[in-house]
């Protein structure tokens, strides 16, 4: 049996009855191969407990202790009663045997709601697997720790340390489908104790062996590219958010990749186990679901790596892009013009019409009108020939190509108004007649060049996508899920080939 097989069986013995928690089962129990601490976040009543025991079954004779919290909890209830034969010889020494210093799987509800003394003994049991009994000090066995609350810890009370310990965090709610709730109900309750095959249980052996080998599994280039995107994004929305996730945090969450990608029989990461992400940043129910999101996203985002830069080839191909056209199309409107000095001028030949209502006349006039003057409204004079400014005109552009022009002072008679719009030799896009062909050659063999890389990447691409949806099944993430990296890989596809496509596009423009 493979180890994959052996963890799919294993969650699906311990997840028997136990309606929609299979895949919160599946990550705790994941959580507590790999020596993490699952926080379990959920109104009260939804098997928090339940899960927790049923995790501990998966081992083999497992040592476990469970205490529900309140404000009035004392040490005495965690760690253990104080010892009266040792007061008698002056020490001050707890019998630990059966409390949680001496537990491999502990379940602590309502854990925020304790005292300060007690958590901040609790923090340093879980940092340095230690406590501190009396004059000596005591190795914990802690395999897991898993946690439950209906609430996240409030902001400056001091539990960040404690919380930011806890790197698995799981939403419990309600049963939500129909026919699981109605099974629940009619069915008889769920008991905490199973009896699992002995071929399936994890010996204490076998989970020290596990631990060590998880360090060799490699984080592959597309989870880094994940965890990067999902930093950047997290810093850029941190005002908004309110999210910080400590250098610790990432490794741990990091290590919990390395052992989903082991127990799937991997010797390093992909896209499936990514997706455990969004169980490790979240901070508050506030902020759950946005970085839920944002872990998809990311996920979606970032398709298979390559030895060749995407975004290099992107840059490459617009740089052409632009020097094709620049070299090929007119990139602006050409008019025609004339020069006077180191200047350019529209010409204007333009008839008035002037008089009054019985007698009406005519006369042309050359006018040369600055090209620089066609961006503007404002109203300037022309020039003649000589470029002398005539001051009986005044000009001005309507902001669409049509200049405005108002003469007055014909021999005395009233004013008279014309209008002129300069002639366009080639629009903008036309293609240019006089093209430098060996540049334009020069050109394509780099499109080209570009084009067979992408075909590259394309191939290597389809060939592992072909095998890569069986190598993202996982026990530890449902199928659906993993629809998500797939449609991400789907859309890297299409997206290099529709660049490949816009490469035969410039090829055929510097062909014509």
């Amino acid at each position: 049996m493979s180890l994959q097989k052996r963890i799919e069986d294993l969650i699906g013995k311990i997840s028997e009855g136990m309606h929609e928690r299979e895949d919160i089962i599946s990550v705790a129990l994941l959580g507590a191969l790999s020596n993490q601490n699952t926080f379990l976040y959920g109104p009260p009543g939804t098997a928090k407990s339940l899960i927790s025991r049923r995790i501990s079954c998966a081992f083999e004779e497992p040592s476990y202790f469970e205490c529900l919290m309140n404000r009035f909890s004392t040490p005495e209830e965690l760690f253990g009663p104080v010892s009266i034969k040792a007061l008698k010889e002056d020490k001050y020494t707890r019998k630990t045997d059966k409390y949680l210093a001496k537990a491999e799987f502990a379940f602590l509800d309502e854990i925020w709601k304790s005292s300060p003394a007690i958590l901040n003994t609790l923090l340093t049991m879980i940092n340095e697997k230690k406590f501190k009994n009396g004059d000596e000090v005591e190795q914990t066995p802690l395999k897991a720790l898993i946690a439950a609350s209906n609430e996240t810890p409030q902001e400056n009370q001091g539990l960040d340390a404690l919380y930011d310990r806890f790197i698995i965090r799981l939403m419990v709610g309600a049963i939500t489908r129909k026919d699981n709730f109605e099974a629940l109900i009619n069915g008889t309750p769920t008991t905490a104790d199973i009896k699992l095959p002995n071929k399936l249980l994890v010996t204490a052996s076998e989970w020290a062996s596990w631990g060590k080998k998880m360090n060799s599994v490699g984080l592959s280039k597309e989870t880094l590219l994940i965890i990067h995107s999902i930093r950047k994004e997290l810093s850029e929305k941190f005002d908004e958010l309110g999210v910080y996730v400590s250098d610790r945090r990432w490794q741990k969450a990091a290590q919990l990749l390395k052992a989903s990608a082991f127990f799937c029989d991997r010797k390093e990461t992909n896209h499936s186990d990514a997706l455990l992400l969004s169980h490790c940043i979240w901070t508050t129910e506030e902020n759950r679901e946005a970085v839920v999101d944002m872990v998809h996203k990311s996920i979606k985002d970032v398709g298979f790596t390559s030895d060749i830069s995407l975004a290099e080839l992107d840059q490459e191909k617009e740089s052409l892009d632009k020097e094709i056209h620049k070299e090929i199309f007119y990139k602006s409107d050409v008019y025609k013009t004339e020069s006077i000095g180191n200047k350019k001028y529209f010409k204007a030949v333009v008839k008035f019409e002037y008089g009054d209502r019985w007698s009406k006349e005519s006369t042309q006039r050359t006018l040369y009108i600055p090209v620089s003057e066609m961006k503007n409204t404002n109203v300037f004079k022309p020039l003649d020939a000589n470029g002398n400014e005539l001051e009986d005109f005044g000009c001005n552009f309507d902001g669409q190509g049509t200049c405005s022009i108002n003469g007055e002072n014909f021999d005395y008679h009233y004013s008279s108004k014309a209008s002129f719009t300069p002639k366009v030799l080639f629009h903008k896009g036309d293609k240019k007649e006089d093209i430098n062909t060996r540049l334009i050659n020069s050109l394509k063999r780099s499109v080209m060049e570009v084009r067979e890389k992408l075909m590259v990447t394309s191939k290597v691409c389809q060939e592992k996508y072909k095998s890569y949806e069986n190598e993202l099944l996982t026990p530890f993430i449902n199928n659906e899920l993993l629809k998500i990296p797939l449609f991400g890989i789907e859309k890297q596809l299409i997206d290099i080939d529709v660049r490949i496509k816009d490469c035969e596009r410039l090829e055929a423009l510097c062909s014509e």
